[in-house]
């Protein structure tokens, strides 16, 4: 896939007296395509959904840095996931979107879940990344969950080298290294409060609900969110497919950029196919 280079507007905004940093793509061609709400990782900034522009550059694209994290300010007090699916649909009205295509990686597929069940009329197409159904998943190894919790992977570039391979699964080299780069360390509290968010927090209660098609994209080599857990994810959701990243590691939407994104636009457009053969 060519490269693009296509930037996003990042602005802050206020939702509820929160300030949020937000990055926003317009769409290189206006085909009528939904727009994508992303949710990243934990503790991770913008600048590390900078591949988004490329991949998708169909579609509008928004994201945001959780408080406390890259440069939106740390709340007075902790979160429930709840909260951010509220914060994340009030900014959309803010960007006048409606209905989008919503996708979430790790920490981000579990908001990306709860966004889905508060806002359900609203989603199209939900896209899930190496994550979890919650506090029911199948845990990673312990050398990796404990260098997970560590957030000197953020702050720190020669520690985050050194456990990246133990840690994501994937070796230290080309986008890897990129990613390594643009790492923003979060704020300490705010990092702390994303861990918080999701303590006892489960998609099961609701994940029938959730209707709209669905993918799961797993790395087989993945260290953090076995693929077990997409299993439990697909065998929760009603209209779901599972796709196994071979030699995926947790970061394959970083080290295997190319190959993610052909299998998520495929996924994508099969909705503009089937309404045309409809029609």
């Amino acid at each position: 896939m060519a490269k693009i280079d296509r930037a996003p507007e990042i602005l802050m905004q206020d939702v509820d007296g929160i300030q949020l940093r937000t990055a926003f793509w317009k769409a290189e061609i206006e085909v009528g395509n939904r727009p994508l709400l992303f949710f990243n990782g934990i503790g991770a900034n913008l600048e590390l959904t900078a591949g988004l522009g490329e991949m998708f550059a169909d579609r509008d694209i928004i994201t945001f840095d959780v408080p406390g994290v890259g440069k939106s300010p740390v709340t007075q007090w902790p979160y429930r996931p709840w909260m951010l699916a509220r914060w994340a649909r009030k900014l959309l009205d803010i960007y006048g979107i409606g209905d989008v295509d919503v996708m979430g990686v790790s920490w981000g597929g579990a908001l990306a879940q709860q966004y889905a069940f508060q806002y359900r009329k609203r989603v199209g197409k939900l896209i899930l990344c190496a994550t979890t159904a919650g506090m029911t998943m199948v845990p990673g190894r312990p050398k990796s969950l404990s260098k997970m919790v560590d957030a000197r992977r953020y702050s720190d570039p020669d520690f985050m080298r050194e456990s990246f391979e133990t840690l994501y699964g994937d070796a230290v080299e080309g986008e890897a290294g990129r990613h390594i780069n643009n790492l923003m360390a979060p704020d300490p509290k705010g990092y702390v409060y994303q861990l918080l968010a999701f303590i006892g927090w489960s998609s099961l209660p609701f994940i029938r609900f959730l209707t709209m098609p669905s993918l799961i994209l797993m790395g087989d080599q993945d260290t953090i969110v076995p693929v077990a857990n997409g299993h439990i994810l697909k065998f929760g959701l009603p209209d779901a497919r599972l796709h196994i990243m071979k030699g995926g590691g947790h970061l394959f939407l970083v080290t295997q950029a190319e190959e993610t994104a052909a299998i998520i636009l495929d996924f994508l457009k099969e909705e503009g196919a089937e309404a045309e053969k409809a029609a």
